[in-house]
């Protein structure tokens, strides 16, 4: 459990490592985002830390969440997430964090809501086969037998059938940042992370570190 920090994408780009090899790079700007509450396990009954991020304007917000916002001494802020922590006591009320608790080389796990794709069918959506493709079938892009009629005379929950793509929260696990501009508060991450230019992304240190490049 470690504390994270939110940002929005802003696109994808490449960068050259010191062996000349082109690195596919998603800008994420990062923070700074302001500590709007600490809980703990004697007030909450667990410990965390919640961040706001992004700047909007008063009238955006409800009458409590001006006063929660107000009670942290933090300015208008449009988006609140919370981070699991051990010791959340080590920060304080409308501290200021940075991409600067990220290093270069450090392994993350990001957050983010994927590219809605709208009503999709059953091989775009699940990569189903088709059917035949003679003259006599009926059957091109057709699911198929969805359950047995009499038993159990339904359709179980849960059957993967046509229907809106996408638009889902996505973690990709396991990400690598590649370099950290603390002056511009960007993260540049190695790879693609889930959303379009301008969503918002969430980036935790990664929970498993694995082996990936």
């Amino acid at each position: 459990m470690a504390l994270g920090l939110l940002g929005t994408k802003l696109g994808m780009t490449q960068l050259f490592d010191e062996t000349g090899k082109a690195v596919p790079v998603t800008v994420v700007q990062a923070g700074p985002c302001t500590v709007t509450q600490l809980k703990t396990t004697a007030t909450d009954g667990y410990n965390a830390v919640q961040l706001g991020y992004g700047v909007t304007r008063e009238k955006t917000l409800s009458k409590p969440e001006r006063g929660h916002l107000q009670k942290a001494n933090a300015p208008w802020l449009k988006h609140l997430r919370e981070y699991r922590l051990d010791d959340p006591t080590q920060y304080q009320l409308g501290q200021q964090i940075t991409v600067a608790i990220f290093q270069p080389g450090q392994r993350v796990d990001v957050v983010g809501t994927s590219i809605g794709r709208g009503f999709a069918g059953y091989q775009r959506r699940h990569h189903f086969g088709r059917g035949p493709m003679a003259h006599g079938s009926k059957n091109h892009r057709q699911p198929g037998s969805i359950g047995p009629g009499t038993t159990p005379g339904r359709v179980y929950p849960g059957k993967r059938m046509a229907g809106r793509m996408g638009n889902q929260r996505v973690t990709i696990k396991d990400l690598c940042v590649f370099q950290v501009d603390t002056e511009r508060h960007l993260l540049l991450i190695k790879g693609s992370v889930p959303g379009k230019p301008g969503a918002l992304v969430s980036v935790t240190p990664a929970k498993r570190v694995g082996a990936k490049g």
